[in-house]
């Protein structure tokens, strides 16, 4: 009564065209990703001159992608409470992907920069204070 069907369905090859090509884990991309804000948080804490937090943040971004990080070099010529500011934002970010991934380490690291950049800004603020 009905005719068997002899093409692959629709579906069926969209999965076959993902078999070409390698794909990453959850873990994998949490990996990345967590670097990235590290080198970023890296790049404004070079520029904060915080050469003992450079080394540790660093530290992290080498064992995250298994090379050390390209540090960084140039001025963004902002002035230190904006760039205190990026920061700890920054590393909020990267303490919300460590935390997703269970990265004990890079959690506390992230947190302990996000306390040090608070009180630097709490500290600014006093001083420009009447």
């Amino acid at each position: 009564m009905y005719e068997p069907i002899r093409t692959k369905s629709v579906h069926r090859m969209a999965d076959d065209d993902q078999d070409g090509f390698p794909h990453r884990s959850r873990e994998d991309e949490l990996d990345i990703q967590l670097a990235g804000h590290l080198a970023a948080l890296l790049a404004v804490t070079d520029e904060l001159g915080d050469e003992a937090a450079g080394e540790l943040i660093a530290q992290q971004v080498a064992r995250l992608r298994g090379a050390p990080p390209a540090r960084h070099a140039g001025l963004s010529g902002a002035d230190g409470p904006a760039l205190h500011r990026r920061a700890h934002a920054l590393a909020g970010r990267a303490l919300l992907v460590a935390a997703s991934r269970a990265d004990t380490a890079a959690a506390i690291l992230a947190a302990e920069r996000m306390d040090a950049h608070s009180a630097a800004l709490a500290d600014e603020n006093l001083v420009g204070a009447p």
